[in-house]
């Protein structure tokens, strides 16, 4: 994700007492319950920080991952050849 420049940066915090009083006031004042909590929720993100997400696996341990390899033991198939494009122009 590309930075933005500082000068937009810095014009964007300049507002940021108004922008947590819009959103103190929609999370008090909204008729919309999704709104309420869209809005509680920028605001305790930005005052203290997303909670952490822990990556585990479905038994809490850690998560493995298996990769797999089909071969032709009887060596009479071609070997297949898989593509992949991610989109970036490497010429």
């Amino acid at each position: 994700m590309a930075k933005a420049p500082a000068d937009l940066r810095s014009l964007a915090r300049s507002h940021t007492e108004l922008s947590v009083q819009t959103l103190a006031g929609i999370a008090r004042n909204s008729t919309s319950d999704q709104a309420r909590v869209a809005a509680a929720q920028a605001l305790l993100d930005r005052g203290w920080g997303r909670p952490e997400q822990s990556h585990v696996g479905l038994d809490g341990g850690g998560i493995k991952v298996v990769i797999r390899q089909i071969i032709d033991v009887t060596g009479e198939a071609a070997p297949v050849l898989i593509e992949h494009n991610d989109g970036y122009d490497r010429t």
